[in-house]
């Protein structure tokens, strides 16, 4: 396939302001420490960038009811919002990454990443990952979380459950082949969530995760921009939104240099969710 076939399916929406999402009902889930938990909440309605070569502005209000029913010991629980943030003792963060792998972007992250010891989550397409394989070996060998961000990066709400399906269930397959094994968490593209989607997520064996800071990098603001939207939206609980592919990811890159390590300084750790075994 080539690379510029992968980018024509985006529909473009209407973008807009940034905004944090509140917190809701708790469903809890373990962070790598084993001290903290994540917490269920409306996500934040920021928008999420397209793949690399074509970026346009979207935004869109996720679609999602209120508070997760009873898991099902033994099974992923059908949600009914996304989870969004995590909680608990200690000063723990969560950063995110949408869209990859790039080879122009996704090395200079992990190289950022790697140089501080710290671990991220990415949630990748499923074309971008046929068109790089190699990047997903990269980020389990070195710790980092890979999610199910859909095939083509699709308008979820707009499909069949059959489509959705697809889209869901060939990313997860890819992402196991590439890396080994199956992903455990999933975000829907442009925040657009509904039942069918969470119910799908969840008979796959995936949690759908949100965020709470939007750095709405996409829009190319510029680095001290978006470094300056880390640091004011930095909070014990917080999951940041980033990307890795989708555009000119240049200042993304280079804000990541500058607020990791003041993250850290600042007493910040940054960490990855890991679910309960039930």
């Amino acid at each position: 396939m080539k690379k510029d076939q992968l980018f024509t399916r985006r529909k473009v929406l209407l973008a807009g302001t940034a905004a944090v999402g509140a917190a809701g009902t708790a469903g809890l889930l373990a962070l790598g420490s084993g001290e903290e938990t994540v917490r269920s909440a409306a996500p934040a309605a920021g928008p999420q960038a397209h793949r690399p070569l074509k970026p346009s502005s979207y935004r869109l209000q996720p679609l999602t009811g209120h508070g997760p029913p009873r898991a099902v010991p033994g099974r992923t629980p059908v949600r009914r919002e996304p989870l969004l943030s995590v909680s608990g003792l200690g000063r723990a963060m969560v950063l995110t990454f949408d869209d990859g792998p790039d080879p122009r972007y996704t090395p200079e992250i992990l190289d950022t990443l790697g140089a501080y010891d710290v671990r991220a989550m990415f949630f990748v397409c499923g074309e971008m990952v046929e068109a790089f394989p190699d990047l997903l070996g990269r980020m389990a060998d070195e710790g980092h979380v890979v999610g199910n961000h859909t095939w083509s990066h699709p308008l979820l709400t707009d499909l069949t459950r059959a489509g959705i399906r697809s889209e869901m269930e060939r990313t997860c397959e890819i992402v196991e082949e590439a890396c080994g094994e199956w992903p455990r968490w999933f975000r829907a593209p442009y925040g657009a969530w509904n039942r069918a989607v969470f119910r799908l997520g969840a008979e796959l064996g995936m949690e759908p995760l949100a965020w709470t800071v939007d750095t709405l990098d996409w829009t190319e603001p510029g680095t001290r921009v978006i470094v300056d939207r880390v640091q004011n939206g930095a909070a014990p609980g917080v999951v940041v939104l980033s990307h890795d592919a989708g555009g000119d990811r240049s200042q993304s890159v280079r804000a990541l240099r500058s607020y990791l390590p003041e993250l850290l300084d600042a007493g910040y750790r940054i960490t990855v969710p890991r679910r309960h075994q039930v």
